[in-house]
């Protein structure tokens, strides 16, 4: 069995301002702890990156190398595996994307969940409903 994460929950662990924190941290250290295969997604990790060191976005924003060592800490799990578009990506996009109206900031869950329905990942965890529109996913809020 394996799972992806959402960028989302990897942000509210990271920041110390989110009421979501501790159980966003317990969530990851149980995940970090498990044996099951743990994905994430290149445009997961870039998103973390982008939106945790952005003071706009974070009250107490993390530094490049806070947020890099989180990713590199995330990264020496040996069942941490990382994902990203294979051949075939729009193919697949349009498959996964079908019926669906995609603009605006569907567009990169859209591409999250391609990447993820190429590599056979089914159940992402997440707090961002917007995934439910995929048919190809099981979407699982932890914090709830």
């Amino acid at each position: 069995m394996s799972f992806a994460l959402d960028a989302n929950l990897l942000l509210y662990a990271s920041d110390e301002e989110s009421p979501h924190q501790a159980r966003a941290e317990d969530f990851l250290r149980q995940c970090v702890e498990g044996s099951e295969l743990f994905c994430l997604a290149w445009p997961t990790v870039l998103g973390y990156l982008r939106i945790a060191t952005h003071p706009s976005i974070f009250t107490r924003p993390l530094t490049p190398a806070q947020a890099e060592g989180n990713v590199d800490n995330l990264l020496s799990q040996p069942h941490v595996r990382t994902l990203a578009e294979q051949p075939g990506f729009w193919q697949a996009y349009r498959e996964v994307t079908r019926g669906l109206v995609v603009r605006g900031n569907l567009v990169p869950d859209a591409h999250l969940a391609t990447i993820l329905f190429q590599h056979g990942i089914r159940t992402l965890y997440t707090t961002d409903a917007n995934f439910r529109l995929f048919a190809s996913l099981r979407v699982q809020n932890p914090l709830v």
